[in-house]
C-alpha cells in the first residue's frame, strides 16, 4: 500500500474541501427507498410521459407486476438482467422490477450492433433481458430469454412487493463505458452509492417538489440522477417524449412540466445557450458538465439566468454520476478554466503528483474516494491497469479511483481542470496539451464552438484538427490559424481547420469525434 506524503499546506486544505459527510440512508437498498417513498406519496405523480401520468402506486403496482414475471421466469437475487426499452413508464417500471427482485439492472440501447449487445450480456452473466420489442430483440439475441415489459391490463390485479430484499453494498446496476482496449468496461454500482448521490445534495435541491428532467439515454450514467434524484424523494420525473433533443420540444416541456432541475452535457448546453437560452428561462437549478466549458457560453448563461441557477457538475461513472459541483455566481478570472468545484457530499477528492499531495497551483491527478466508487470493473481492467488502489493518505487507508484527469487546487479548495493525461499527445516529437488550444479558440470572438483531437496521417504521423462553428459570416479556416498562431507556437496550430454549422453530438450528449472526423477524411474511414 503506497503512502501519500504531503507538506502541512498541502493536507490543511485536502482537509477542508474533504470535510463532506453528511448523513443520508446508507443501509437502505433502492427497493427498499422507492418502496417506502410509494406508500407515502402513493397519489403523487411519479412519472410523466407525453400525455400519461403516473402516481407512485400505479407505478409500484407496474414494477410489481414485472417483478412477478422476472421472478416466474428464475430470477435470482444478485444475478444481472438486461434491459433494452425505449424511454418510457415501461422502462422505469422496469428498472425497479429488477431491483425488486434483489437482482441488478444492465440497461442498454436497442441501437447498438448486435456483437455489442451480445458482448456487454455475456461479459455481465445476463441471462434475462426485459424489452419492449420482444420478437425483434429475441432473434438478435439467442443466448438470452427476452422477457415482455407490457403489463397491459394486468396493473388492475393487485401485486404486493416481493419479499426479495438486497443490501447496501449488492450491485444495484451496471453501466458499460469505452474502454481502451476496444472492449467495453462494465462499471457496477452499488445501492449505497445511488443513495450517496442523491441524499443531502449539494448541487440540487432534490425533495418531493423537485421536477427533474430525464433526457439522458438510460445507457449513460446521468440516467441515474435523473431517474433517482426525483423518485427517492416523493418527486416527479418528466420522461423527455424523444430520442433526441429538438431545441423546441425541449422548450415546451420544460415550460408545461414545470421542471425544476434538468442536467445537459457540455455540448448540449452550449447549443441550448446559443440558439434558444429561453428554454430554459423556468428552470431552478440547470447542471451541466461532461466535457471542459467555454468561458463563452458560461458568460452568456451568466447574462441569461443570472447567478444561483446554474451549476458545473463533474465526475466519472466510476465514482457514480457526480463527484464535484461549482455553482456558477461569476466568471473565472481572464484566462482561467472554469472549477470543477469541491467534493460533493459524502465524496472525497485528491489531487495527487508523485504520490505527494498537490498544495494549491501545484498540478496533478485527481483521484476520488468514498462510498459513491464503484467496487471495480467486471473480469478486466484497462491496460493502463486498474485505476482502483489503496493508498494511505493523512494516516488512514483510503480505496480511491484514479481518474486520468490533470487538475490544480485554488486557493478556497476549488479544482481547476487541466484535460486528461492521456490527452497531452506528442506531435512531431512536442507535447501537447488539447485543452489549451481548446481555450484559445474559445477566446477567438469568430467562433461560436470548436473542438480539437487527434487523428493521424496515412503516413502514421499524428496530427491535430480544428473544427469550428462560425459566429460571424467572415470566420476562414485561415483567419482562425492566423489568430491561434499569436498565441501558440506553431507546433500547437492545427494542419487543419473545418468550418461546420453545428457540432454533431452522440446519443449521450457529447461531441461525436467519428462523425466529425468524416469531414476530415472525406472517404469516412479515419485512420484513427
Amino acid at each position: 500500500m503506497d503512502r501519500i506524503s504531503c507538506d502541512e499546506k498541502a493536507l490543511s486544505i485536502h482537509r477542508r474541501i474533504n470535510r463532506t459527510a453528511q448523513p443520508y440512508p446508507s443501509h437502505d437498498s433502492l427497493k427498499d427507498l422507492f418502496e417506502t417513498c410509494a406508500e407515502r406519496h402513493a397519489d403523487a405523480v411519479a412519472v410523466v410521459h407525453r400525455d400519461r401520468r403516473l402516481t407512485y402506486r400505479s407505478l409500484n403496482g407496474l414494477a410489481n407486476v414485472v417483478a412477478a414475471r422476472l421472478l416466474k421466469a428464475g430470477a435470482e437475487p444478485g444475478e444481472t438482467i438486461g434491459v433494452c426499452i425505449e424511454r418510457s413508464p415501461e422502462l422505469i417500471g422496469a428498472l425497479l422490477a429488477v431491483l425488486k427482485c434483489g437482482a441488478a439492472y444492465l440497461p442498454v440501447d436497442a441501437s447498438w450492433p448486435d456483437e455489442r449487445l451480445r458482448t456487454v450480456f455475456r461479459d455481465a452473466g445476463c441471462r434475462l433481458v426485459l424489452g419492449d420489442r420482444v420478437t425483434a430483440l429475441a432473434d438478435r439475441l439467442p443466448d438470452q430469454r427476452v422477457i415482455s415489459a407490457d403489463v397491459g391490463q394486468e396493473t388492475l390485479l393487485p401485486h404486493g412487493n416481493p419479499d426479495t430484499r438486497a443490501g447496501p453494498d449488492d450491485i444495484a446496476y451496471i453501466n458499460f463505458t469505452s474502454g481502451s482496449t476496444g472492449r467495453p468496461k462494465g462499471v457496477p454500482i452499488r445501492h449505497r452509492s445511488v443513495a450517496r448521490l442523491v441524499f443531502g445534495a449539494r448541487y440540487a435541491s432534490l425533495d418531493e417538489d423537485s421536477v427533474v428532467l430525464q433526457a439522458s439515454p438510460v445507457s449513460f450514467d446521468a440516467a441515474t440522477f435523473e431517474i433517482w434524484g426525483s423518485l427517492l424523494h416523493g418527486g416527479t420525473c418528466v420522461l423527455y417524449p424523444a430520442s433526441f433533443i429538438r431545441l423546441s420540444e425541449l422548450r415546451r416541456v420544460l415550460t408545461e412540466q414545470g421542471v425544476t432541475v434538468v442536467f445537459l452535457t457540455t455540448a448540449l448546453f452550449n447549443t441550448v445557450v446559443d440558439e434558444a437560452p429561453d428554454a430554459l428561462s423556468g428552470v431552478r437549478t440547470i447542471l451541466t458538465g461532461g466535457e471542459a466549458h467555454s468561458i463563452t457560453h458560461i458568460r452568456k448563461a451568466l447574462a441569461h439566468y443570472g447567478p444561483d441557477r446554474l451549476v458545473s457538475v463533474y465526475g466519472p461513472t466510476e465514482c457514480t454520476t457526480f463527484a464535484t459541483c461549482y455553482p456558477v455566481s461569476q466568471l473565472p478570472p481572464a484566462g482561467s478554466a472554469l472549477p470543477i468545484g469541491q467534493p460533493i457530499q459524502n465524496t472525497r477528492m485528491y489531487v495527487v503528483d508523485d504520490k505527494r499531495l498537490c498544495a494549491p497551483g501545484e498540478i496533478g491527478e485527481v483521484w476520488l474516494a468514498g462510498p459513491g466508487l464503484s467496487p471495480g470493473y467486471l473480469d478486466h481492467v484497462a491496460d493502463t491497469g486498474d485505476p482502483f488502489v489503496v493508498c494511505d493518505i493523512d494516516g488512514s487507508r483510503e480505496r480511491i479511483y484514479r481518474t486520468g484527469d490533470r487538475g490544480y487546487l485554488l486557493e478556497d479548495g476549488n479544482v481547476v481542470f487541466q484535460g486528461r493525461l492521456d490527452h497531452q499527445v506528442k506531435v512531431n516529437g512536442f507535447r501537447v496539451e488539447i485543452g489549451e488550444i481548446f481555450h484559445h479558440l474559445d477566446q477567438d470572438p469568430t467562433v461560436k464552438q470548436s473542438y480539437v483531437t487527434v487523428t493521424e496521417t496515412l503516413s502514421g504521423g499524428k496530427v491535430l484538427v480544428a473544427f469550428v462553428v462560425p459566429a460571424v459570416p467572415h470566420c476562414t479556416p485561415s483567419a482562425v490559424r492566423e489568430r491561434l498562431s499569436v498565441r501558440l507556437p506553431d507546433y500547437m496550430i492545427p494542419s487543419a481547420v473545418h468550418l461546420c454549422s453545428s457540432l454533431p453530438l452522440t446519443a449521450t450528449g457529447k461531441v461525436d469525434r467519428r462523425a466529425l472526423l468524416t469531414i476530415h477524411h472525406p472517404s469516412g474511414v479515419s485512420p484513427s
